[in-house]
């Protein structure tokens, strides 16, 4: 990413494991090609119990910003690809909501928060409590984008 904070309007995507946080990263990828935005993709390590040295935490965020890496570049690879978008990775220890609202809070350049919501059932913790809660005191927009978007609505509507 180019230029100072600022330069540029960021979608923070925060990813796991799931099909939504897919989506909602294709989301924000076609998006930031459109605007020429950037791309943030925030993976939050929750703290490990049992880890007593850095060196295992340590251990564990790197195999998670690696798990991430590979999740961003098959999913999203083509669309960064030919928009020229290098998205940045950040992986952070802590429990996701208290670390979300916090960079959220020291970011200027932070467009919009991107969250996927599951299909079916609960839409995940993440999008109940940004539309909840925190939802009118956030400094950025909250898109939530819905798990079962196919790639044809993704690109309509990005």
């Amino acid at each position: 990413m180019g230029g100072a904070p600022g330069d540029k309007r960021t979608y923070l995507v925060v990813i796991d494991d799931s099909d939504e946080a897919r989506v909602a990263l294709q989301f924000a990828a076609r998006r930031a090609a459109k605007t020429k935005g950037a791309v943030e993709v925030l993976a939050v390590v929750e703290p490990q119990d049992f880890v007593q040295w850095g060196g295992v935490q340590a251990a564990i965020e790197e195999e998670q910003r690696l798990r991430i890496e590979a999740s961003v570049a098959s999913s999203v690879g083509e669309i960064m690809d030919a928009a020229g978008i290098q998205p940045t990775i950040v992986v952070r220890q802590g429990e996701p909501v208290p670390v979300v609202r916090s960079l959220i809070g020291t970011r200027q350049d932070i467009a919009a928060l991107v969250l996927g919501a599951a299909p079916s059932g609960s839409p995940g913790p993440m999008v109940a409590h940004f539309t909840g809660n925190d939802a009118g005191k956030l400094p950025c927009p909250v898109m939530i984008i819905p798990g079962a978007l196919s790639a044809a609505d993704l690109e309509r509507l990005s």
